[in-house]
């Protein structure tokens, strides 16, 4: 026979464990950003959006390299209906770089609070000092990044760090399940 006591310290453990998982449950340091991206909350940024329309698949997952100068997957390739589907802004902000690195059209925008987007391979026509708002189309996908699939790579750094950009437009905390309840005794 369980006691109300028994209850009580069940409840109180119960309370423990959640708040040890809730604390954990954000996203890694360098994984993402948060309700304020200048934050470290765990859930999606507030007024990010998908670059792509309908909300895309993604081809490739976000792998950080364990130190900076490894190789990994900085960014996220998001599959796109078709090369040449206009890839848009996720939050608003400045154009700060559009141009060829190595063999890509890039394309940065500079969302303030040291948040830069990066779209590759995207051919444009804006230049660095235009102003976007979220939803403007920055350009249209180019073949060859996620070939035979059509798809665009976004990168999301604040500063020097690589941020999973999924975690701006998706929530990425884990579901947690809990035991059930022992029923109150009769």
């Amino acid at each position: 026979m369980k006691t109300p006591a028994y209850g009580a310290v069940q409840a109180a453990a119960l309370l423990l464990a959640l708040s040890a998982v809730t604390a954990s449950a954000g996203p890694a340091e360098g994984s993402g950003p948060p309700t304020d991206p200048s934050a470290g909350a765990g859930t999606v940024a507030a007024g990010w959006s998908w670059p792509l329309s309908p909300r895309p698949g993604v081809l490739r997952a976000f792998d950080p390299p364990a130190r900076l100068w490894l190789s990994g997957h900085r960014g996220v390739d998001l599959r796109a209906s078709s090369d040449g589907a206009p890839v848009t802004s996720p939050a608003s902000g400045t154009v700060s770089f559009a141009g060829v690195v190595v063999d890509r059209m890039v394309i940065t925008v500079d969302h303030g609070s040291g948040l830069r987007s990066s779209f590759e391979a995207v051919r444009t026509d804006l230049e660095a000092g235009d102003a976007v708002a979220q939803g403007d189309v920055l350009g249209w996908i180019q073949p060859g990044h996620c070939t035979p699939a059509p798809c665009v790579h976004w990168g999301v750094r604040r500063g020097a760090e690589y941020l999973n950009p999924l975690a701006f437009v998706t929530d990425l905390r884990p579901s947690v399940l809990l035991p059930p309840l022992d029923p109150a005794p009769g």
